[in-house]
C-alpha cells in the first residue's frame, strides 16, 4: 500500500468514491467537474512553495501497487474559511433566573458560528469497503500527521477535523429533517450538496443565527447531537488516541462533532522521528529497530520521503537501525523514492496512545469522514 499525492488519473475513480460514500461526505461530492478542479487544486498545492498556509488543499490516495487499485483518500485542508465561511453550532448552556422567586432553570442552546476560521483541517477520509485490510485506516489518517511534521509552515497551529453526524442509509439525518421542518424546506441531500459544492450563502439566508433552544427539538435531533456516524467511529477513535477532543461545537447538517488538537501536541508528530536512510538488501537481524525500543518486534511502521509532490509513504516491517543511518531494501527505497543519504521519517503504526482496547483493524470496520 502506498500514499501518493492524487493525480489526473485518479478521476474516474475518485468519482466512484464520491458516489460510494453517500450524502453528508461533503469534501467530496458526485460532481465530474468539481472533482477535476478539486484535482487540479491540489496537484498545484503540492508544486506550490510556502512559507504559510493559504488556499492550498492536499489530497491523497492510498494504492495497490500491485493491482493500481485505489483503496481510499485522505485529505488536509491548509486554512479553513480561506475562501468560504466554515459555520458550526455551538453548544452553550444558558441560565435563566428570578432572585425574587428563587427560581433557577439551565437550558442548552445552538447557536450559530465561525470560530474556526483559520484553522487547518484534515478531511476527506475514505477506506473503500471492498478493500479493508490490516492498518489500511490508519495508514490514510496517521499519514497526515507525518506530513505536517514534516512541513509545518504549511498548516496552522492548530488542527481540526469535522466528523461526519448521524445518517441512515438512504441519507435522512434526524437533525437536519428537525431543522429543515422549521428553517429550510430543504432535502438533507440537496443541503450538504450545495455545501459540497461551495455554495454557502443559503446559510446566512435561511439558516437561523439566533439562539436554538435543544429542549424544543424532536427527541430523535436530540439524541444525535455531537454523535458520529457508525462507519466514522474507527477513525474518532484514531483521533481521539492521537489527542484531538471534542469542545462543544457541531456540524450545522447532521450535528456531527468537531474536534480539534494543537499540531504540536497531534502524539503521532511528537512521535516521529527523522533519519537518513541507507539502502541495502538485508535489514533483518539483531539490529532490527523495534527490537531495542518498547514495540513489538517487527511491529508495521509508517515511512514517508519528506518531499511535496513527490510525496511517498507506506507500512513496512522491515525497517533495521544501522549506526548511522535507517537500513531500508532496494524494492521499498524505489516505492518511496528514496536514494542512499535522503531524509525520511518514521512513526511506528501502534504508537503507545493506541492501547488494546482501541486497537481495531480496518478489516473489522470501515472508516469514513
Amino acid at each position: 500500500m502506498i500514499i501518493r499525492p492524487i493525480a489526473d488519473k485518479d478521476l474516474d475513480t475518485l468519482y466512484q468514491i464520491a458516489e460510494e460514500s453517500g450524502p453528508g461526505f461533503t469534501s467530496l461530492m458526485p460532481d465530474r467537474d468539481a472533482l477535476a478542479q478539486k484535482i487540479a487544486h491540489s496537484m498545484a498545492s503540492f508544486e506550490r512553495k510556502v512559507t504559510s498556509p493559504g488556499d492550498e488543499h492536499y489530497l491523497f490516495v492510498l494504492e495497490d501497487e500491485a493491482t493500481g487499485d485505489i483503496l481510499g483518500t485522505s485529505g488536509i485542508e491548509s486554512n479553513t474559511g480561506h475562501t468560504q465561511p466554515l459555520y458550526h453550532f455551538r453548544r452553550n448552556t444558558v441560565t435563566h433566573h428570578s432572585r425574587d422567586l428563587d427560581v433557577r432553570k439551565s437550558v442548552e442552546t445552538l447557536t450559530r458560528c465561525n470560530h474556526y476560521t483559520g484553522y487547518s483541517e484534515i478531511c476527506s477520509l475514505y477506506l473503500r469497503p471492498e478493500f479493508r485490510r490490516a492498518n489500511a485506516g490508519k495508514l490514510l489518517s496517521r499519514v497526515r500527521f507525518l506530513f505536517m511534521a514534516l512541513h509545518p509552515e504549511r498548516f496552522s497551529h492548530k488542527i481540526i477535523a469535522e466528523m461526519r453526524g448521524v445518517s441512515d442509509a438512504a441519507g435522512r439525518s434526524p437533525f437536519w429533517d428537525w431543522l429543515s421542518t422549521h428553517f429550510v424546506d430543504m432535502e438533507f441531500a440537496q443541503a450538504t450538496h450545495l455545501v459540497g459544492a461551495g455554495y454557502t450563502d443559503f446559510i446566512d439566508e435561511l439558516m437561523p443565527s439566533h439562539p436554538l433552544y435543544t429542549c424544543l427539538m424532536s427527541p430523535e435531533a436530540r439524541a444525535v447531537l455531537s454523535q458520529v456516524h457508525n462507519n466514522t467511529r474507527p477513525a474518532l477513535k484514531i483521533l481521539e488516541a492521537e489527542g484531538f477532543k471534542h469542545k462543544g461545537l457541531i456540524d450545522l447538517f447532521d450535528a456531527g462533532p468537531t474536534v480539534e488538537c494543537a499540531l504540536a501536541e497531534i502524539l503521532s508528530v511528537r512521535s516521529s522521528s527523522e533519519h537518513r536512510v541507507r539502502v541495502d538488501d538485508y535489514v533483518a537481524g539483531p539490529n532490527a529497530l523495534f527490537g531495542r525500543t518498547n514495540h513489538e518486534q517487527h511491529e508495521p511502521t509508517l515511512i514517508a520521503n519528506t518531499g511535496t509532490a513527490n510525496f511517498r509513504a507506506t507500512v513496512t516491517s522491515e525497517v533495521s537501525e544501522g549506526s548511522d543511518a535507517l537500513i531500508i531494501s532496494r524494492s521499498l527505497a524505489k516505492q518511496l523514492c528514496l536514494e542512499n543519504g535522503d531524509p525520511s521519517r518514521i512513526l511506528p503504526l501502534n504508537h503507545a496512545a493506541s492501547t488494546a482496547r482501541n486497537r481495531t483493524t480496518a478489516t473489522e470496520l470501515s472508516y469514513a469522514y
